[in-house]
């Protein structure tokens, strides 16, 4: 299996999965006449920074659930630009990181991509449909994985 096979359609799929959710959590609003800021702003801890430093990110600017389904829509657009091509040995290349405060560190691709950017990708996905389930959205593994 390539590296590109091994990563971009899997991204894909939960990146699609999350949309759904989206869709089913402004339904549980509107049925439950509930407003949608109670649900965008859920979060589990205020700061989850373990280094204390601030990570880079993009601004996070959505309020609604229209905005959260097109920033997906933008990550997914971003991936499928890519070309498998574009990944030829991606596994053995070298991938250094920020990891602290003061550090970085240095892994081969396949070794950062099992170990870095899977995990982060996955918490992030799950922690989203985790809040969403928590708060009585009525949804379960299969929306999680995109297949219901």
């Amino acid at each position: 299996m390539s590296f590109y096979d091994a990563s971009v359609p899997a991204f894909l799929q939960i990146l699609g999965s999350l949309s759904g959710l989206l869709n089913k959590a402004e339904a549980h609003c509107k049925a439950k006449n509930i407003q949608p800021e109670v649900l965008l702003g859920t979060r589990l801890y205020p700061d989850m920074l373990l280094a204390h430093v601030e990570v880079p990110s993009t601004p996070d600017t959505e309020k609604t659930f229209e905005e959260l389904r097109q920033r997906l829509a933008k990550a997914g657009d971003y991936l499928k630009k890519f070309t498998p091509s574009q990944f030829d040995g991606a596994d053995s290349r070298d991938v250094t990181f920020p990891a602290g405060p003061d550090r970085t560190l240095t892994l081969k691709g396949q070794q950062y991509l099992n170990n870095v950017v899977f995990p982060n990708f996955y918490f992030h996905a799950a922690i989203a449909h985790g809040l969403l389930r928590h708060n009585g959205v009525e949804i379960g593994k299969r929306d999680f994985l995109g297949v219901s």
